[in-house]
Parts: structure tokens; C-alpha cells; sequence
């Protein structure tokens, strides 16, 4: 038995899927694609598939990865690239297959492109109003617990580093955030206190670029 990493995008109409829809939709394609993939024991054997660290709806993903185990060592990776390829939609894309190296454990940083505009202001405004915000000494938000409650949270410990970038017609901001299993902050979180902040609603692009583990190497 051999373990792989699925490494894929997420764009066009499948960024507004949900997780759960993308753990089935990929079942499907490596149901149909005959890779020789280890299904799990018992009553009900379902092929083995896990994700490191699940995309959060509606945001892009470009180094998405998808863990299997292969029955057949001598399987090629060139040949689940082309496979699933042919059974997967226009917005999953296939395009490398590599070893696991570090565990989905190891995940503590994901850095991400979020693109901010809006018709009625400035790009330079926008980018004035993300400075000030990410240079308060705290950043406070509610956020929703497990149980259902809110409670005030501070999410200025989780900004790694980020730049801000004045575009045509919107800002951009490139910012390494905390995440994995111990403290995983959602981009949304930022969006929600800059929105509260300025009492104003833009039009958001998230794109999740790479994931890092706590040394700041790349997540392989």
C-alpha cells in the first residue's frame, strides 16, 4: 500500500461548493476512474480520501490537497493526474501527485490573496482603511462557537505578516494567517471587523494560495 498527495484547484463554479460536496464529488470521480484506491474495512467499505485542511466556502483554492492510499505501489501518479482529470468538473483541476511529506498536524499558517472593492470608492481609500485596521494594537469580532453562542474574540495574534497593494480598482491585501487544528482563523473574520469598523460592505475575492507549517516552510 503506497500513500499520495492529490494536490488540485478549486475555481470557477466549484469554489461554491461545500465541503462535503467536494469530499463526494471527488469519491465519485476516483470511483470512476479505476485508480486502484484502499477502501476502508466493515460493513460499508468507502474508498479512503482525506483533506488536510478543508477550504472554506466560496473562497479560490490554487495548492488544494486531497490524501489517498493506493493498492497498487507501482500505480503512477502521471496516470491519477489524467484519470481524474477526465471525471472531475471545469473547477477541480488535477496537476501534481506527490509523497506526503508532513502530516496535516503540522498545518499552522495559510496565506492568502483577498482582493477588496467597490464602484463608489477609492482603491486608495480602501487600502488607507485595511492599514488602519491591521495596525490596532487588537482586533476584536464575535464569532460563533461550537455550542451556537457568540462570544468577542481578539484575531490580531493570528496575522503572521501581510501587505497591502493599491490596485485600479481594488485593494489587495496578501496576509498570512493562522491555521490547522489549534487556531485556525477564517479570512471572513478579518472581512467582518473591517466592515464593522468603517460601517461599510465590499464586494470580497479570497484566494487561498499555500500552506505553511509552524517553521513557515511549505506545507508538502
Amino acid at each position: 500500500m503506497k500513500n499520495a498527495r492529490i494536490w488540485f484547484k478549486k475555481d470557477f463554479e466549484c469554489r461554491y461548493i461545500s465541503h462535503l460536496d467536494l469530499n463526494r464529488c471527488m469519491l465519485r470521480a476516483l470511483h470512476k476512474s479505476r485508480i486502484p484506491i484502499w477502501h476502508t474495512e466493515g460493513f460499508n467499505p468507502h474508498p479512503f480520501a482525506t483533506f488536510p485542511l478543508p477550504l472554506s466556502l466560496g473562497f479560490r483554492g490554487v495548492n488544494e490537497c486531497m490524501d489517498i492510499k493506493l493498492e497498487d505501489d507501482d500505480y503512477s501518479f502521471e496516470e491519477i493526474i489524467s484519470s481524474l482529470n477526465n471525471c472531475l468538473p471545469r473547477g477541480l483541476r488535477v496537476f501534481k501527485v506527490t509523497d506526503p511529506i508532513m502530516k496535516a498536524g503540522k498545518i499552522a499558517f495559510a496565506r492568502f490573496t483577498i482582493k477588496i472593492g467597490d464602484n463608489r470608492t477609492s482603491s486608495k481609500l480602501i487600502c488607507e482603511q485595511i492599514n488602519d485596521l491591521l495596525s490596532q494594537e487588537t482586533i476584536e469580532i464575535e464569532k460563533k462557537t461550537k455550542k451556537g453562542t457568540l462570544k468577542t474574540v481578539d484575531i490580531k495574534h493570528a496575522v503572521k505578516n501581510y501587505e497591502i497593494k493599491e490596485m485600479f480598482d481594488y485593494a489587495q491585501l496578501d496576509i498570512t494567517l493562522s491555521a490547522g487544528s489549534t487556531d485556525n482563523v477564517n479570512p471572513n473574520l478579518l472581512i467582518s471587523s473591517l466592515f464593522q469598523k468603517f460601517d461599510v460592505e465590499y464586494e470580497v475575492d479570497i484566494t487561498r494560495n499555500e500552506l505553511f507549517n509552524s517553521d513557515m516552510e511549505i506545507f508538502r
